[in-house]
């Protein structure tokens, strides 16, 4: 089983140097450490932010903050039992 903190934190670390407020998925590439790959795991999830993106709804665009940014993906994530 994920832990949410743990993937909250390693999401957190990876988008917070974006320029935000954020209008799109490709305003945070420049920011995440590997890219498009860059992976975010716990426990059995095992997700890269590009498959992040093709699970996600496109999101609630935009976003002010990481704080909200990362709020929303867990939400998602959650509604689809990936959590």
């Amino acid at each position: 089983m994920a832990d949410e903190d743990e993937l909250r934190s390693q999401m957190m670390n990876a988008f917070e140097e974006a320029d935000y407020p954020i209008s799109s998925p490709m305003d945070l590439v420049p920011a995440l450490p590997n890219g498009p790959s860059t992976k975010f795991e716990s426990g059995d999830f095992s997700m890269t932010a590009m498959e992040l993106n093709t699970k996600l709804d496109g999101g609630n665009f935009p976003y002010e903050s990481p704080d909200a940014f990362v709020d929303d993906i867990i939400d998602q994530l959650k509604s689809q039992d990936e959590l």
